[in-house]
């Protein structure tokens, strides 16, 4: 879990103009559309390597071109260190020289051939594709576009629900008219720490009585995120009492274990269990209050579409944390802003908080809720989730 930089979540340092700039970027690597980042003298069109096709790919080998007063160093391609190290082991990429001394540890850059097409490429990407063997001759280390932009590009494809790869080729900054729209154009120093300031910076947008099975007394309040994104919400049970601990569960999303009843995790089973337990009445036969946090982070924050990747990468044999790390995410991409922030709105500042997740504990107390009591929150496995339930304990350190 990365520190929190206070001074970065301070909202006076952040304007509309600049998380509109990010969402507009965000929103056109979506589409599949050039960006440009920018970090001193250094300039670079951007596009999400999933969704290249061949006529952006020609783009970007136009800009490259001197013809066009480009830079003329060639396609890049940024990935994060977890997809490098997975493409390494397929033997796809030849590893970083050990002897170079400045390899970064949260990325790499590499080369492409010019004669790589558009779906070699993704396939490059996606772990879930199967790559073809002669791919390897087309690709190789690379060091000479700035780390900011290389960071500042996959955390754009991170935020787009994209894999996190990105390609990238160098332009004049003069030039940078002839290729991007001005609304698409970023510093990198406007992402650094975008994505924690967003989620820390929620707005209060509706509530209403929502009798629910088992807890009748119930009402949902949603919050929307500073840069538009999907609402989180609060199922708060009861009368909270806020000058005592709120019993709590912060519940991350998950469409298939929660809509579906899905058996490939316990998620549809800790929601509803979550709901029964907080209403429960008390030892001494008061009725049961606190507050689930519906969190709109699905499968640990690389969402939906990730996550069906991931599956299918467990069903060749990894187990949920590698599976995450061949994508190219982190073991869990969860942000703790946006729960603590909720919890503040609604007057709640310490917890007893139903969880097997020691990391839940720590990222609530880094952001200011004191978490007075961890209480377990353990359910039966079954054919289909016991060995994600062991990863969990052996390998994210759940406690069951």
């Amino acid at each position: 879990m990365t520190p929190i930089d206070s001074a970065a979540l301070d909202p006076s340092v952040w304007t509309a103009t600049s998380l509109a700039q990010v969402e507009r970027a965000v929103a056109e690597l979506r589409r599949g559309g050039p960006v440009t980042l920018r970090d001193g003298e250094q300039a670079a069109l951007v596009v999400a390597a999933e969704m290249l096709e061949q006529p952006a790919l020609a783009t970007l080998h136009a800009a490259n071109g001197a013809g066009q007063g480009g830079v003329g160093r060639g396609i890049r391609l940024a990935v994060t260190a977890e997809r490098a190290n997975a493409l390494v082991k397929r033997g796809l990429v030849p590893s970083a020289p050990e002897a170079a001394g400045n390899v970064p540890e949260d990325y790499r850059l590499l080369a492409l051939s010019g004669a790589l097409a558009a779906e070699a490429i993704r396939q490059v990407a996606d772990p879930t594709a199967d790559p073809v063997s002669w791919l390897a001759a087309g690709i190789s280390p690379a060091d000479d576009v700035a780390p900011a932009l290389c960071r500042g590009a996959i955390e754009l494809a991170k935020a787009a629900r994209l894999l996190p790869a990105a390609i990238l080729v160098l332009v004049p900054p003069e030039g940078l008219d002839h290729w991007v729209d001005p609304a698409f154009r970023l510093e990198a120093r406007d992402l650094a720490n975008w994505r924690r300031n967003a989620a820390a910076n929620l707005r209060r947008v509706g509530s209403a009585r929502v009798p629910l099975e088992g807890a009748e007394e119930v009402e949902i309040v949603a919050f929307r995120p500073a840069d538009g994104g999907k609402e989180h919400l609060a199922i708060v049970i009861g009368r909270l009492d806020p000058g005592q601990p709120v019993l709590a569960r912060l519940h991350s999303e998950c469409f298939t274990g929660d809509l579906l009843g899905s058996l490939r995790c316990d998620c549809g089973e800790q929601l509803r269990g979550a709901i029964a337990a907080i209403a429960a009445p008390t030892a001494d036969g008061r009725a049961g209050s606190g507050v689930l946090l519906y969190l709109a982070q699905e499968g640990r924050g690389i969402g939906l579409v990730n996550k069906l990747r991931a599956y299918r990468l467990q069903d060749a044999g990894a187990d949920t944390l590698d599976a995450n790390l061949q994508l190219g995410y982190g073991a869990d991409e969860r942000l703790y802003q946006p729960a603590a922030e909720m919890l503040r709105q609604l007057g709640v500042s310490a917890v007893r908080l139903l969880t097997n997740n020691p990391e839940k504990v720590t990222g609530l107390a880094q952001c200011g809720i004191e978490v007075v009591e961890r209480v377990p929150h353990v359910f039966p496995s079954n054919d289909h989730n016991e060995r994600y339930l062991s990863t969990k304990a052996l390998r994210f350190g759940h406690m069951f």
